[in-house]
């Protein structure tokens, strides 16, 4: 089998630099809809984020929280990190946490279904209130990968309806796919395209079927005119805002590391697309927010 990527914990070691100093806070709150806390705590610049003997988790919740980022979908990617995520929104009220196997992880597992069945344990927990990400990756995983992630696919959305949850999906050169299974096995309730991609035809065909679109960073890239003529088209009640944290660090601060404080930045620049006034907007996805996740 090809390997399909790299850990991320070594994609996100080669980052270099400290993290941004904070925008200004915004008047009305909004969640960060897809966050790694486990991936940002990580980064080599965390000390600078978390002076003293300050807990790392507790210092990039509290730097959120001064911006007007008062609450954080932490995300998970595999057993471990899902499980983490559970019993970390267990014990911070501003946390609720989603559990997944990541497409790229799909292929590398030994026991695929083994794995699965821990995923759908952790699904039942009370703070667990997605599931994912989960989707289709065409970019890093190659053909041989390809049945196994799909195969994956398929059983989150399975857990996602069982449990009545949300599904958060990772889309990467793979829109059509991943319609195509949506389609094939009958999509939850509730849906996210997790930092979406896609262009306006394709967000005109999720906003059709009723999924949420959430974006990230990208929406604020120079070379991302397609995505933000997709956040032109996306009615507000279907956007959600993410980070992505550590990944995808918004203008002007690409390639130093990324946290949920940051998500101010994207909030304006997505304001700036949609011609709504910031206010408005951060009103709209935190009720949209509130819809997908529950309450905190």
């Amino acid at each position: 089998m090809s390997e399909p990527t790299e850990p991320r914990q070594q994609r996100a070691a080669r980052r270099a630099g400290e993290f941004p100093p904070p925008p200004p806070p915004l008047a009305v709150p909004v969640p960060d809809s897809h966050t790694h806390l486990d991936l940002t705590v990580a980064e080599p610049g965390i000390a600078a984020l978390a002076p003293g003997d300050r807990e790392p988790v507790r210092a990039a919740i509290d730097a959120a929280a001064a911006v007007g980022v008062d609450r954080l979908v932490q995300v998970g990617v595999d057993v471990a990190s899902s499980a983490w995520g559970a019993t970390l929104a267990q014990t911070h009220p501003e946390i609720v946490a989603t559990v997944a196997l990541h497409p790229n992880e799909a292929p590398r597992l030994a026991d695929l279904d083994a794995a699965l069945h821990e995923i759908e344990a952790l699904a039942a927990h009370p703070r667990v209130r997605g599931i994912g990400e989960t989707g289709l990756d065409a970019f890093r995983t190659g053909e041989q990968g390809r049945t196994a992630q799909e195969a994956s696919f398929r059983a989150h959305i399975a857990i996602a309806k069982r449990h009545g949850k949300a599904l958060v999906i990772h889309d990467r050169e793979a829109h059509a796919d991943v319609l195509r299974v949506l389609d094939d096995e009958g999509a939850p309730d509730t849906v996210v395209l997790h930092c979406f991609s896609g262009d306006a035809d394709f967000a005109a065909e999720c906003v059709r079927r009723g999924y949420l679109l959430s974006f990230a960073g990208v929406v604020t890239f120079g070379s991302a005119e397609p995505l933000r003529a997709a956040a032109a088209i996306t009615p507000l009640d279907q956007i959600l805002v993410e980070t992505d944290a550590p990944f995808l660090t918004p203008t002007p601060f690409r390639g130093r590391p990324n946290a949920s404080y940051l998500l101010p930045l994207t909030v304006r620049s997505l304001a700036e697309v949609k011609g709504v006034d910031v206010d408005e907007l951060c009103a709209a996805v935190s009720a949209t927010s509130d819809r997908v996740f529950g309450p905190w």
